[in-house]
């Protein structure tokens, strides 16, 4: 975490890209049937670094460099678009630049998928046989779909980036900590407006550490608006008030946007019903007889910004 009390995710971002470069070729090899895959993420402009291996039988392939437009990934790099040939070292529609690496490996016929992420290359997986066969449209089906995992994994990643940046605080930004509960109304707005999309998103992170972290940053600005700018690191109501669960937090977060109970079941995939108990139960802990009152009380508690 940066700063005392600072908001962000612990790890680097190139390390956990890589952890999920691998589960997609893990993937990729599983649907496929392909024996051998490998990826690579940026590495400088116009470049893509080969970094993760999998079912290889050398090293050959790790840190190669792949220059956009040159070889196989180069070209669906270049183009945007999956190729694949059947015969790696005689196929005419690509350049040879890599031909000694991929011979070291003994792979033959291989298949190339960009990985694009808002309509940039973000990376390239391979799959791959060691023999020259055409691969019919099931390997490549399946490295596509990969590839579309690992660009939404990449999306949630950045999107979580962006949305903690934005809950950095700005009336105290200068100190490292959160903003004053004395903050301005336009900040406060940009926080809570932040939260509630911070909560949303961890819902949809399927990496628990990832969400651990988005969870503890929401819990970071509910506690900020606390008398004393007290910290937490859950994502309920902190300190001695009322804990709420993370399902209450996140149905007071909705109410609290303005949502009706229809919006908010729609929102948080449950039944209407179930968004009425929970209120219930989030009025019963807090003392409180209608939506709104529950949300300021929650506020008091922590539990919301």
């Amino acid at each position: 975490m940066g700063g005392s009390g600072g908001i962000g995710v612990r790890r680097e971002s190139g390390a956990s890209d890589s952890v999920d470069v691998a589960a997609a070729l893990s993937q990729l090899r599983r649907a496929s049937g392909l024996p051998v895959a490998f990826g690579g993420l940026p590495a400088g402009t116009g470049r893509f670094r080969i970094g993760e291996l999998a079912g290889t039988a050398t090293t050959v392939l790790r840190g190669l460099d792949i220059l956009r437009g040159n070889g196989l990934g180069g070209k669906a790099v270049a183009l945007c678009r999956p190729f694949a040939v059947h015969d790696y070292e005689v196929s005419p529609v690509i350049s040879h630049e890599y031909d000694a690496a991929v011979a070291a490996e003994g792979l033959r016929s291989v298949l190339a998928v960009p990985v694009v992420v808002r309509r940039r290359v973000r990376g390239v997986l391979y799959g791959a046989l060691r023999q020259p066969v055409r691969l019919g449209d099931r390997p490549l089906s399946a490295a596509m779909e990969a590839a579309r995992e690992l660009e939404q994994t990449l999306l949630l990643r950045e999107e979580a980036a962006r949305l903690l940046a934005a809950a950095r605080p700005r009336a105290r930004e200068e100190e490292g900590g959160p903003p004053s509960a004395t903050a301005g109304p336009a900040v406060w707005e940009e926080v809570r407006e932040a939260h509630g999309e911070l909560r949303a998103l961890a819902r949809r992170v399927t990496d628990p550490l990832l969400r651990h972290e988005l969870l503890a940053a929401c819990g970071r600005l509910a506690a900020a608006g606390r008398p004393g700018g007290d910290r937490g690191t859950g994502g309920g109501a902190l300190g001695a008030g009322p804990v709420l669960t993370p399902r209450e937090v996140d149905v007071l977060t909705q109410v609290a946007a303005g949502a009706t109970n229809a919006q908010a079941a729609e929102w948080l995939g449950l039944r209407p019903e179930t968004v009425k108990g929970y209120l219930r139960s989030c009025m019963r802990k807090l003392g409180v007889h209608s939506r709104m009152q529950a949300v300021v009380a929650a506020r008091r508690a922590g539990a919301l910004p």
